[in-house]
């Protein structure tokens, strides 16, 4: 009796909210046609809008961005680019909104049988927060490259990979070591083991891989992580305009040094050129020269950004 009693009240809840949104009838008409009162309708239509039956998205005009999307899918040789409006460059506030667009990409995009694989950091970290579940058959999520920290700074490495797989309804593949290792020998051992070159390969049989580039700041994820000598920082400094999979790069997109980059542990950047779809998610002032790199590298062919990051992409000469 009380399940009907609420199958009653969801379905007068649904009447409301299709009346209110889409046949435009005001509170007190809808009332009347459901027999409640015009404070009862107020709450339903709150309850609709807070537990997800009405989902509202308000389009400025000024937020059409297709030929600011075009002009980069032109110039970078893209398969697709999805601009994110941000309502500052704030890069926190960057992250939280283009995440947002590269989850609802995510959700478009995935389809049964697909293998994903995902670098870490706190840009995909938004991303895999917003991802909504969409329940799928025989999808596989793998992680790219290591991301246990020698520090107390979070690499969000598995809460990330963690997330996507709950999302895509899946168990997903791991891998417990750090990014680098002090010796290439090191990392050639560990590659061996039957476990770990299991799922790097699968990382490699990817058709979507999910990645990011970091800034070659003191800040930055990767720094902060304490892989690194103060030599092999100066390096970084000189040389390098972002990391993609824990490898530096320079503006050309070229490895900056080949020494740390045979001491890095996950899929190399030549397997990100392979990809069906490699989906580069990055945004803000300290990550434009990193993301032309990576374009330059061919390292993506789906670009997820913010408008003003747009803007500087297309304006900048290199």
């Amino acid at each position: 009796m009380a399940d009907e009693r609420l199958d009653d009240k969801l379905g007068k809840m649904i009447d409301a909210a299709r009346m209110y949104y889409e046949w435009n009838l005001n509170q007190e008409e809808i009332a009347q046609k459901l027999g409640v009162s015009r404070p009862t309708i107020s709450r339903f239509l709150q309850q609709a809008r807070d537990e997800g039956y009405v989902q509202i998205k308000i389009v400025h005009p000024s937020e059409s961005y297709d030929a600011l999307a075009a002009g980069l899918e032109s110039r970078f040789g893209l398969k697709k680019a999805v601009i994110a409006p941000v309502s500052n460059y704030d890069n926190e506030v960057v992250k939280k909104y283009i995440g947002e667009a590269a989850a609802n990409y995510l959700y478009d995009t995935v389809e049964d049988g697909d293998v994903i694989s995902v670098t870490w950091g706190t840009t995909l970290y938004q991303v895999a927060l917003q991802l909504k579940h969409k329940p799928l058959r025989d999808v596989k999520v793998v992680q790219l490259n290591g991301g246990v920290s020698h520090s107390e700074t979070n690499t969000y490495a598995h809460e990330v990979v963690h997330l996507f797989g709950k999302a895509f309804c899946t168990m997903p593949y791991f891998i417990p070591l750090p990014a680098l290792v002090d010796h290439k020998i090191v990392k050639q051992t560990i590659e061996m083991d039957r476990h770990i070159s299991g799922i790097l390969e699968l990382g490699k049989q990817s058709k979507i891989a999910v990645v990011t580039v970091g800034a070659p700041s003191e800040d930055s994820v990767l720094i902060r992580t304490d892989y690194f000598t103060e030599e092999e920082k100066n390096i970084i400094r000189a040389n390098a305009v972002g990391d993609i999979c824990s490898r530096y790069i320079n503006l050309a997109g070229e490895i900056c040094s080949e020494e740390l980059n045979q001491r890095t542990i996950g899929i190399s950047l030549d397997e990100l050129r392979r990809k069906e779809r490699s989906i580069l998610v990055a945004g803000g002032a300290n990550k434009i020269a990193g993301i032309i790199g990576a374009l330059k590298g061919g390292y993506a062919n789906v670009l997820v950004t913010d408008h003003i990051t747009a803007r500087h992409l297309l304006e900048r000469g290199e």
